[in-house]
């Protein structure tokens, strides 16, 4: 079976930042909100030249590396202001930006990788030649205290295996959770914005709920097609505060609110959950591993409810003996469901395989490769952690199937593959 692999690699990039709020630290001897008032209080206490001073140094610093860096500031000063209950009127807009700059920190959100890419058709194919498909891909990205949060990036693809990605704007934006008001992290669902200026390949959505504050991690990313014709974009991911994981959905139809919504049920203290894009015998259905080790088909009537399911496949091959996963949600062609899975053997060495379901019961294994479509080899062996390639979700495109994966979980890498030799090699 013939593999292309592509010559473009992505690779992490200390040079993407985004202004992101500096919250003040709770401390053992000191309260935040009175550290937070002494830091207000030292810049209302500026004289009208000195404040002004200190803004231009900032802004020299900082203004030309962000969007819109003053408006930035002044929504950080407006959030600071509800909370301690300022009166804006009597306080000039100089001194507003420099509260807000003092409660901003520059964060780079992909400087210590970029990893785990899912790809999906793109929500706006107009304009496509004939044989091209634009789509979208979520990636990993991991920074400043290994971190992880959401990036995009858009791109097309052709029947040739050529692919083309869209550039990067100057500058990234974080998506916003408008109107809280409060600086502390919420509970519970929240929904984020992209900038209104902002293009999805410069947008990040970082965490922003207690239960995310250590990333949110390894999306696999579906376009669903609901009962009644509608399309959304469904992405499941794992939530982690630092000791828990829990697994969460991303939810949204035009990219530019995004619901995140924690999942309920047993099955949802896991990671690696992967939606099918549709339900299946009336039910929503999911591909997990529940154990560590297997893989299980999850059913349920109820999207963000998920209870344990059934054990389906189990690793067979040598390449695989130490646990299998899924690579993704499960992609639906004429003879079943085609799911890509990872195996991990002997020395921890990553490798990506596939497995075919019965399209009407997704219980029942089809086919399976004896031996992986791809592994970690030569330059895709070295990284943060070696001898690792891993996909969180490929996309079909005619006869072919084109595999966005995560290298040595570091970069990313992309390959195209025959559906046909693909099915005739299991």
């Amino acid at each position: 079976m013939d593999l292309f692999t592509h010559s473009l690699k992505l690779h992490a990039d200390p040079s993407r930042v985004v202004v992101r709020p500096f919250h003040i630290a709770w401390g053992a001897n000191t309260q935040a909100p009175s550290r937070t008032e002494r830091l207000v209080g030292e810049v209302l206490d500026m004289s009208p030249v000195e404040a002004s001073n200190q803004l231009e140094v900032v802004l020299k610093d900082f203004e030309a590396r962000h969007w819109q860096t003053r408006r930035v500031f002044m929504t950080r000063y407006d959030q600071i202001a509800d909370q301690l209950g300022l009166d804006g009127a009597e306080i000039g807009d100089e001194k507003r930006q420099l509260i807000g700059a003092y409660f901003c920190h520059e964060y780079s959100y992909a400087a210590a990788a970029l990893m785990n890419p899912s790809a999906v058709p793109h929500f706006d194919q107009s304009g496509m030649p004939a044989g091209s498909l634009r789509l979208l891909m979520s990636m990993r990205a991991v920074g400043e205290g290994h971190i992880s949060s959401v990036a995009f990036r858009e791109g097309i693809i052709t029947d040739g295996y050529e692919l083309t990605l869209a550039p990067e704007p100057p500058f990234a934006t974080a998506t916003d959770a408008t109107g809280s008001g409060e600086d502390k992290m919420p509970e519970g669902p929240v929904t984020v914005y992209r900038h209104r200026d902002s293009t999805l390949s410069g947008t990040v959505i970082f965490p922003i709920t207690a239960a995310q504050s250590k990333g949110l991690e390894d999306m696999r990313i579906v376009q669903f097609l609901h009962d009644d014709g509608g399309v959304e974009w469904i992405g499941t991911y794992t939530a982690y505060d630092g000791a828990t994981i829990r697994s969460e959905l991303m939810r949204t139809r035009d990219f530019r609110a995004f619901d995140l919504v924690p999942m309920t049920g047993t099955a949802a203290r896991n990671k690696g959950m992967a939606l099918f894009p549709r339900k299946v015998g009336g039910l929503y259905m999911m591909i997990g591993r529940q154990d560590g080790e297997n893989l299980f088909l999850l059913k349920s009537d109820d999207l963000t409810h998920w209870d344990d399911g059934a054990r389906i496949l189990e690793p067979r091959y040598p390449w695989e003996l130490v646990q299998i996963g899924n690579c993704g949600p499960p992609i639906e062609l004429d003879e079943g469901w085609l799911l890509l899975t990872h195996g991990v053997g002997a020395m921890r060495k990553y490798s990506i395989g596939a497995v075919l379901l019965d399209k009407d019961d997704p219980s029942k294994v089809i086919g399976r490769t004896v031996e992986p479509i791809l592994s970690a080899k030569d330059q895709d062996r070295e990284g943060y952690v070696p001898n690792v390639v891993y996909s969180c979700g490929a996309i079909r495109h005619g006869d072919t199937l084109f595999i966005p994966y995560g290298i040595a979980d570091s970069s990313i890498g992309f390959a195209f593959v025959s559906i046909g030799e693909l099915l005739k090699a299991m």
